[in-house]
């Protein structure tokens, strides 16, 4: 028994000792001992207190006209159940999240969250409140620009978003769920990259979003996303869900799409979106065997659009883009992404496959026309080339211009009062209407001069 315990004490004396757990292994394999200790976990303490001060609490105010009818059993008993419409206004609340990028009061948030509000109030995570003006909204990535008029606020810089791994931790921080959640945040990994979600409306859209397991809910939109060293990397935009709450799913605009957004609206008041010209879609496996291509990346050209930057730089139906600058492309959400970094103007080398050889061409990128519903820091939209708000006589052509509309014989000073036969009294009307319209868009109205008059031209696809 003395032997056995002092060989017992040897062999536990020469025994490094090691903090962790055991895991058993096969017949005649050594243990496995996988080591765990304080340090190998996540610490979000600095990242999480630093950035909840900038993260702010959205709630807006929106009125609208309902019709309804009221009908007097004398009227009635008479003339039958027609009578006059009568409209009284409405007012709904809602709420979202936002995020401090200027200590001089700009704040970053969705465009969903602020669309058509009458009002904005922005609370701030110390308790202070502040009213808020909108500077510009970008529809085609949800992103929007408020204000409010305050100085010295806790700010997070913009990180490079492009430098995400899979399965980096992130957090989630804003107002799930309203007031009450004010400042929650929550922690999760990223799960995927450069995602898309199906668009039934049909708008033009730019996405790639961050997707990841950090628990978002209603009240989220706008909030931040943001990684261990408390920089934002993400605006916390949408979930997918069956139920309206969290299931497990949410997506982030990207930081290096919305700081290039933020830049247009304050520098410019509106985004200055690069255009390139092609219709796209993914490289098949049908695709890369006709074509011999030895990988499915890149996108593959469906068509381009005649006179556009692709069409002058010499780029070709059933061409492959596979590179701009040295970016790899590996699908049209990585493409979409690239050219919004751009400005109409700026140029780019673009490599493509062609016939089973790579090529470069230069393209020169053109500015866009596509409707984005951009509000300008003097409350006008865009609107095809042209900019349009409320004049004194109503919704009105305050620049035409050099774009789809002004080529049409839209003029500065024209009153929309009509489009594709609808009557318009704000300009989101003008905008609504023309999304939906299949082909073309026909306005009506009343030239600076007083003349009735009207134009047309054909929507863009």
């Amino acid at each position: 028994m003395l032997s056995g315990l002092t060989a017992f004490g040897i062999v536990k004396a020469a025994t490094p000792q090691q903090n962790g757990i055991v895991y058993s292994s096969e017949e005649g394999e050594s243990p496995r001992t996988v080591n765990l200790s304080v340090s190998d976990y996540p610490d979000f303490t600095y990242a999480a207190e630093h950035a909840v001060e900038a993260v702010v609490y959205v709630k807006v105010t929106i009125k609208y006209q309902q019709q309804y009818q009221m009908i007097d059993p004398f009227f009635r008993f008479f003339f039958g159940d027609e009578g006059q419409p009568q409209t009284r206004e409405q007012e709904r609340q809602g709420s979202g999240s936002g995020v401090i990028i200027r200590p001089d009061g700009y704040i970053v948030t969705n465009n969903h969250v602020v669309q058509n509000a009458t009002s904005i109030e922005v609370t701030l995570n110390n308790n202070k409140t502040y009213p808020a003006t909108v500077i510009g909204t970008d529809p085609a990535t949800d992103v929007a620009l408020i204000k409010i008029d305050a100085a010295g606020l806790p700010t997070l810089s913009f990180a490079d978003s492009d430098k995400l791994r899979l399965g980096e931790w992130v957090l989630a921080i804003g107002s799930p769920l309203g007031e009450e959640l004010r400042s929650t945040i929550t922690a999760g990994i990223v799960s995927a990259k450069g995602r898309s979600m199906p668009n039934y409306n049909g708008d033009f859209k730019i996405e790639s979003f961050i997707q990841t397991d950090a628990a978002v809910n209603p009240g989220n939109s706008g909030g931040a996303l943001v990684n261990k060293a408390g920089e934002l990397v993400g605006i916390n935009t949408a979930i997918i869900s069956t139920t309206g709450s969290y299931t497990g799913y949410s997506f982030a605009v990207p930081s290096n799409i919305v700081s290039k957004i933020v830049s247009d609206l304050i520098d410019f008041g509106s985004v200055k979106r690069a255009r390139l010209g092609v219709t796209m879609s993914p490289v098949t496996d049908k695709i890369a065997k006709d074509m011999k291509l030895p990988l499915l990346d890149g996108v593959y050209v469906n068509d381009v659009t005649q006179g556009s930057a692709a069409d002058q730089a010499g780029i070709k139906k059933e061409d492959v883009i596979i590179k701009v600058d040295s970016t790899l492309i590996k699908s049209p959400s990585d493409l979409q992404v690239v050219v919004n970094k751009f400005h109409p103007g700026d140029k780019a080398m673009v490599t493509i496959l062609r016939d089973g050889k790579q090529r470069q061409v230069e393209v020169q990128f053109q500015g866009t026309s596509e409707i984005t519903g951009t509000v300008g820091a003097d409350g006008s939209v865009a609107f095809y080339g042209a900019r349009i708000g409320m004049g004194d006589k109503g919704v009105t052509i305050l620049s035409a211009g050099n774009g789809k509309l002004a080529q049409a014989g839209g003029e500065d000073g024209f009153v929309i009062q009509f489009v594709n036969d609808q009557r318009v009294n704000k300009p989101q009307d003008v905008i609504e209407i023309a999304k939906k319209a299949r082909r073309s868009i026909v306005i009506e109205g009343v030239t600076a001069t007083g003349r009735q008059g009207y134009f047309a031209f054909g929507k863009d696809e």
